[in-house]
């Protein structure tokens, strides 16, 4: 959710800011300190920093997937909320994305720590009913 309303808020100050180029380092500079930007900048961070913290008890392969959630939130915005058009291609392309992750998240995980926690909320539950494991 972080991703998706950092990077909408970036493009919606990105357009209030207009174009912005390397050769003309005052408006790249003029283009962050506008409000939408910086905001946007800083929902971008707190993705980043959740993004490193999963990242320190969970595999690449199951976090990576989780943030492909975003397509999906950042589609709706850019239609709902932002009034862009999202072509027909666009929404395929997006399903399809999701259909992916869809396969590569129904196996097994393989991270440590989540296999730990299965384990320790199947022995909560099984005192709950008076089962020892």
């Amino acid at each position: 959710m972080f991703a998706a309303a950092g990077d909408s808020l970036i493009s919606c100050g990105m357009k209030q800011t207009g174009a912005v180029s390397l050769a003309h380092l005052p408006s790249i500079i003029f283009a962050v300190l506008n409000p939408s930007v910086a905001l946007g900048v800083l929902f971008l961070l707190a993705f980043f920093a959740a993004y490193m913290m999963t990242l320190s008890w969970a595999d690449l392969t199951y976090v990576l997937p989780a943030t492909s959630v975003g397509y999906i939130l950042l589609a709706l915005i850019a239609k709902f909320l932002l009034h862009e058009h999202v072509s027909p291609t666009r929404w395929i392309g997006i399903l399809l994305i999701s259909t992916g992750v869809a396969f590569a998240t129904s196996g097994p995980a393989s991270t440590p720590v989540l296999q730990a926690r299965e384990t320790e909320k199947l022995d909560a539950e099984a005192v709950s009913v008076g089962v020892h494991r």
